[in-house]
């Protein structure tokens, strides 16, 4: 008996390092949808995910100065350039959907936060899920892994 107890034990701890293992499989570079930047997506501290633009297409304006992020509803956030923003904030991931979930996205273009989910399709293809209230009312961009 006492070896069932201690082979439930081994696989419950086995199966929580693979979830682990799943849960940092979304770490890395990505490129956009729009092919205009790649976002390096990591592990805080508090063992939530976020990320921050690390390359840009075009980081900076005609006159050479870097691109601000003007259409932030934050005055501060306003003088800041788009280029190390972050804009992926707080997904936990879900080890039975196999997707990271109560995330927000970020989009500078507009100055808006959506939620956000993400989930693997393969080890470099990552659907991104921006939406308003309900995840049927929003658009899946793709995301393709830097190498």
């Amino acid at each position: 008996m006492k070896k069932i107890g201690f082979l439930g034990a081994t696989m419950l701890w086995a199966a929580s390092l693979l979830a682990q293992n799943n849960a940092d499989a979304v770490c890395g570079k990505w490129l956009t949808g729009s092919k205009e930047g790649h976002v390096e997506i990591y592990k805080a501290k508090n063992g939530k995910y976020y990320g921050k633009i690390v390359w840009m297409k075009e980081p900076n304006n005609p006159d050479g100065t870097p691109k601000l992020d003007t259409k932030n509803p934050d005055d501060e956030a306003k003088k800041k350039p788009i280029m190390g923003s972050l804009v992926l904030r707080g997904f936990s991931f879900d080890a039975d959907d196999q997707e990271w979930t109560d995330g927000k996205i970020y989009d500078p273009k507009n100055g808006n936060d959506y939620s956000c989910t993400m989930k693997l399709k393969d080890a470099n293809t990552l659907n991104v899920r921006g939406y308003v209230g309900i995840s049927l009312l929003g658009r899946t961009e793709v995301w393709e892994r830097v190498k």
